[in-house]
């Protein structure tokens, strides 16, 4: 006979299954409002930016909404979604901004999403690669290794270099990236990663003997969300028998330390993270943190106890403080390098450029989707 007990076990059991399932139904909901409403307003995916000067939609900023557009298309499959895509990646011909002979990392963002189109690209799929590799392969052929002279630099060309690595399975590739990284790790400016802090300095700018007004270190918050999602991006491509996987997730969980002491008590984080200078929310660092917080929970490399709490938090303060009712996003610091740029920074206030804030938004609300799904 079935005890009473067993059976009160089992029904609040399936209560709690119910609403994390609701939780998150609600979490792809919220994603699917940033992204319609990204869309609507921009409904040619070919078209220029014109902050200032024409850019072409293949920038680095249209880059990064495509990385979480098809992070969104991983959990929530939709024709609409990749045909936007596919439409801006054939009207640039599959090629890096400023063409083949870039070594500029900006440039180079846009091929991330190349490749993730292969699937879908039809008669176009086997051009692709050899565009992105001719790229790769001059950059590689130049020697040099001191290209990413900023952090942000280490997102936008990585996970790429892991990508194709994977992709044609020629270790030259991860081996020439490895050694950009640990350039701009330990020799930019003497080095752009504290060790000591878990925490990185945007570039040579802002290295040490550099300080914010009210005498703290400068750790820019997206900056450090940056490389943050590139260590995500690059370890889940390369996976754990690579060499380079050791030695990635060791300052993946050194960040992910150091990020977590310094999550304001509203969920977010501030522009600049350790200082009280520029002390307001900030959604693109706080949304890549979330990124690599719920992958790095799902992956089972850092603890659930210690660190789901701040991935509920951060999520709770992106959904209740910066989604607006019709899927702007608010709280969004617009381009730059430092806490100061892009200022104010608010609710209402509209950013130079939306799209890599909706980017930003997609990556991490998918990845704390698929956390929330998880069995």
């Amino acid at each position: 006979m079935i005890s009473r007990r067993f059976l009160t076990l089992m029904a609040l059991s399936l209560m709690g299954l119910s609403a994390m399932a609701q939780q998150a139904g609600d979490v792809l909901a919220a994603a699917r409002k940033a992204n319609h409403y990204f869309m609507q307003k921009h409904p040619d995916p070919t078209q220029a930016t014109f902050v200032r000067k024409v850019r072409p939609s293949s920038l680095w900023t249209r880059a990064v909404y495509y990385e979480g557009l098809m992070a969104l298309q991983a959990v929530d499959p939709q024709e609409t979604y990749v045909d936007y895509a596919l439409r801006w990646a054939r009207f640039h011909q599959w090629t890096p901004r400023n063409g083949v002979t870039t070594t500029d990392a900006d440039d180079q963002c846009c091929c991330q999403t190349y490749l993730d189109l292969l699937p879908y690209a039809g008669d176009d799929a086997a051009k692709v690669l050899p565009i992105v590799r001719d790229n790769l392969d001059r950059q590689m052929a130049s020697g040099c290794h001191n290209y990413w002279s900023w952090i942000d630099a280490v997102q936008m060309a990585l996970p790429l270099y892991a990508q194709v690595g994977q992709a044609t399975a020629d270790a030259r590739y991860m081996d020439y990236a490895m050694k950009a990284y640990r350039w701009t790790r330990n020799e930019c400016g003497g080095g752009c990663f504290n060790e000591q802090t878990g925490l990185w300095y945007r570039d040579a700018d802002f290295v040490p003997p550099y300080r914010e007004p009210d005498g703290q270190e400068c750790y820019w918050s997206r900056g450090n969300g940056w490389v943050y999602a590139a260590l995500v991006r690059t370890l889940q491509t390369v996976g754990k028998r690579h060499k380079c996987y050791k030695e990635l997730k060791a300052d993946f969980l050194t960040m992910t330390r150091a990020i977590a002491a310094c999550q304001r008590q509203d969920g977010l984080w501030n522009v600049s993270m350790t200082s009280t200078h520029y002390a307001g929310p900030e959604l693109t660092g706080t949304a890549l943190f979330l990124y690599g917080l719920s992958w790095g929970i799902s992956q089972g490399l850092i603890k659930a106890k210690t660190y789901r709490p701040v991935a509920d938090r951060a999520w709770q303060g992106m959904e209740r403080i910066c989604l607006h009712p019709d899927g702007f996003l608010g709280y969004v610091q617009g381009t730059g390098k430092q806490p100061s740029d892009g200022q104010p920074v608010s609710y209402t206030s509209v950013p130079d450029f939306e799209d890599f804030g909706t980017g930003c938004f997609l990556l991490g609300a998918t990845e704390y989707y698929k956390l929330l799904s998880k069995r």
